[in-house]
């Protein structure tokens, strides 16, 4: 999309039928680049003990909201999950633009219960 009247045309008719672009038209800001879509993805991450005494990183779970993510995360705890119990969860945010696959690193809104020391330094 080159201009914003295309943009706001792009999501005006159809963008109730197709949760793409209600999506795009909810999170789309710029960064200082003309054009450049930025969607911000907002992330959870729970985490078992394994036998080893080690932490594993469970499947990722998408959140509306950094809100929601900080919340779900809090939540995970002491859940069980199979046979495991969830001892952590992380909920981070990762920003960038999906076209171009230029993503900026993750930050992390928030840790409950046991997780991996080595997050900060993009161990995970």
């Amino acid at each position: 999309m080159s201009s914003d009247a295309e943009w706001a045309r792009y999501c005006s008719d159809d963008a109730e039928e197709d949760p793409d672009k209600r999506q795009m038209s909810v999170l789309r800001s710029y960064d200082g680049v003309k054009g450049m879509a930025r969607i911000t993805y907002y992330v959870v991450v729970p985490f078992v003990r394994m036998p080893d005494g080690g932490l594993l990183g469970l499947n990722a779970e998408e959140a509306p909201s950094q809100a929601h993510a900080e919340i779900r995360a809090f939540t995970r705890i002491g859940a069980l999950r199979g046979v495991d119990t969830i001892v952590g969860a992380i909920a981070f945010s990762r920003s960038g633009d999906p076209p171009t696959g230029h993503f900026e690193d993750a930050v992390i809104l928030a840790r409950y219960g046991e997780t991996p020391d080595d997050l900060e330094r993009g161990g995970w």
